[in-house]
């Protein structure tokens, strides 16, 4: 073997090896099963910085690519919001919702399911951490008893239009602001 052939090699082979890592990473990120992560006593929220644990109503996380942890939102709305806007850019790995069928609505814990399987009521007269809400239901029967007794409809993940999702005067429904 001549020695520009080695050295040629060896070049090839030190390229090689980040490209191989990064292939190996996209491998774990998209190839393992995202599991909720429990919202904790000093979680705070993306976007406000409020404290979760504080606030009823539905919660959401979502898991982004490139991120070890989930970014969580004191309201499924905000999820909502940062997930349909045309200018949101980052890789959903998985979106994560509270089941407000199990759920207790004053102290939610627990209770995550994926978002992208569920069922939402849009419009009803119970409020969450910044206001209206869109409740989260992992079951159908569940969301349609919710909206027989506090109102809205009932949509899938899909039929969530950005403009349900309005954050304007949250501020103005946060008693502890």
């Amino acid at each position: 073997m001549t020695p520009a052939l080695s050295r040629r090699r060896l070049l090839c082979a030190a390229c090689a090896l980040p490209l191989t890592a990064l292939v190996g990473c996209s491998k774990e990120e998209g190839g393992a099963a995202l599991a909720p992560a429990e919202i904790q006593a000093a979680t705070t929220c993306e976007l406000d910085g409020m404290m979760l644990a504080e606030y009823g109503g539905p919660k959401a996380q979502v898991h982004y690519a490139g991120l070890a942890a989930p970014v969580f939102f004191c309201d499924t709305v905000e999820m909502f919001s940062a997930l349909l806007r045309p200018e949101q850019q980052r890789t959903v790995r998985a979106a994560f919702v509270q089941d407000m069928g199990k759920a207790d609505w004053d102290q939610p814990r627990g209770h995550w399911f994926d978002a992208k399987a569920g069922f939402f009521v849009v419009g009803s007269r119970r409020h969450g951490s910044m206001g209206p809400t869109i409740a989260s239901f992992a079951a159908g029967a569940d969301a349609h008893t919710f909206a027989e007794r506090w109102g809205g409809k009932v949509l899938r993940f899909a039929e969530v239009r950005p403009e349900m999702a309005d954050l304007r005067g949250g501020a103005a429904h946060d008693a502890k602001m």
